[in-house]
């Protein structure tokens, strides 16, 4: 799952700090277009990560002569972060999750970015670009990476039930009831599960997990209005629907892990590469991961099956965030163009680890070119095809979090009452868009 900012740390002495960094109405910063870069990415230091931004940065510096420094923090990043903006001295560049945009716009620790000065963006794929633009219309990051939600099955599990690859809801529950029942593994126990799901409460994950199901049978949290303004939609017809079915999965047909609702991603995971589970919506990073812990012959990956209205799926990725106050504005934008050339989205793809750059954004550059593995072509085709991300509201992280802890609660007590929670969520959901400015009336 995308890594979440909290900003509630970030009081309002900070913003009023980073308010005169580089925002409408501060004094200008002096410019230097030979002044070297500073950029923060969210990873572990000495991971992968950090090794192939550094890998990024070098190639950079090769061809354009602008140093970039490279810090990569992950514990008490946006502690950091916000330290840096009180003492009005933050870095050049962030590299951050896209989803983070509307909050960090809020705070006033981005500026505006004119996409004339971003060489490339006009090959920008329309829902990359459209994740960059806040409520006001304006772009405020520079998208460099994409990917998307596509379903794993155990093939070897499959073949034994001789049960094909689910094109319908109605065939996954089919073939999830099958791992459930049939012991696929053969040890003659009843210690399989067929859906891996990380209901946790934690950061969200349950209502992350189960946007790909809630926006294909043409549910949502959330719905924009003509005027902008967005009202809840979780009490919707299609919405109940979709949470009905959900809900059944771990009440009714109980073909979910036991546990799921204590469960975020790491010990999901491990249930699916385990054998205890069969079935795993999840973006492309883990199968590194699985093709050595399982082996890459014992599992596909397909397309989500289609709700009850189409097959969409959450989108999500990375993006360069040109952080207020810069005294190299020309350094920035030359930095963002870098990123999104097609030299960098295949340099980012590099790798047999964690890759920089999952998916390319650049819709001149086909994955293949550098993947020759099919199963990539899989999760670029369904980003492209049936990709959605969540809203770019000044907060998504409450809203996320408030439908996390209602989809939560019904996996967990199937005595709950799944219209009348929902009616509750839509009450909360109704207050917290309000409080941020964009709730319809």
């Amino acid at each position: 799952m995308a890594k979440s900012l909290r900003w509630a740390a970030l009081g309002l002495g900070a913003v009023l700090a980073v308010a005169g960094c580089g925002t409408s109405g501060a004094p200008k910063v002096e410019q230097d277009a030979d002044a070297p870069l500073e950029l923060w990415t969210r990873t572990t230091p000495g991971g992968d990560g950090e090794k192939g931004m550094k890998k990024l940065a070098a190639a950079f510096e090769v061809k354009t002569g602008q140093k970039v420094a490279v810090t990569a923090i992950f514990d008490d990043f946006e502690t950091k972060l916000s330290q840096r903006a009180a003492q009005k001295d933050l870095p050049d560049i962030v590299m951050n999750d896209s989803s983070q945009l509307g909050t960090m716009v809020s705070q006033g620790i981005v500026r505006e970015v004119d996409l004339s000065k971003v060489e490339g963006s006009d090959q920008l794929i329309e829902s990359a670009l459209t994740v960059a633009k806040a409520g006001d219309g304006k772009t405020y990051g520079v998208p460099y990476s994409a990917q998307a939600s596509a379903l794993l099955i155990r093939k070897d599990w499959r073949a034994k039930t001789g049960l094909p690859v689910p094109k319908t809801w109605d065939e996954l529950t089919a073939l999830a009831k099958a791992f459930t029942t049939g012991d696929p593994d053969g040890n003659g126990k009843a210690d399989t599960f067929g859906l891996a799901v990380p209901g946790s409460t934690k950061r969200g994950y349950a209502s992350w997990y189960f946007s790909n199901f809630l926006w294909g049978a043409g549910g949502d949290f959330i719905a924009k209005q003509a005027d902008g303004k967005y009202k809840p939609a979780m009490s919707t017809p299609e919405s109940v629907a979709a949470t009905k079915w959900f809900r059944d999965l771990a009440c009714t047909s109980k073909v979910i892990q036991p546990g799921a609702a204590t469960m975020d991603t790491p010990p999901t995971n491990e249930t699916f590469e385990a054998g205890k589970t069969g079935l795993y919506v999840v973006g492309p990073y883990l199968m590194p991961r699985f093709d050595k812990s399982l082996g890459k012959d014992k599992y596909e990956v397909v397309p989500v099956p289609a709700g009850a209205k189409d097959a969409t799926v959450l989108a999500e990725g990375g993006s360069a965030y040109l952080m207020a106050g810069s005294a190299n504005q020309a350094g920035q934008d030359k930095w963002a163009s870098y990123v999104i050339s097609p030299e960098a989205q295949k340099l980012g793809m590099e790798g047999e680890k964690a890759f920089n750059v999952q998916l390319p954004v650049n819709k001149t550059v086909d994955v293949t070119s550098v993947r020759k593995d099919p199963r990539w072509k899989v999760y670029a085709d369904v980003y492209r095809d049936s990709g959605r991300y969540a809203p770019s509201i000044p907060n998504w992280t409450p809203v996320r979090q408030a439908t996390a802890d209602t989809v939560n609660a019904l996996i967990a007590d199937c005595g709950l009452d799944v219209s009348a929670e929902l009616t509750k969520l839509d009450g909360k959901l109704g207050e917290m868009l309000g409080q941020q400015g964009i709730g319809a009336s």
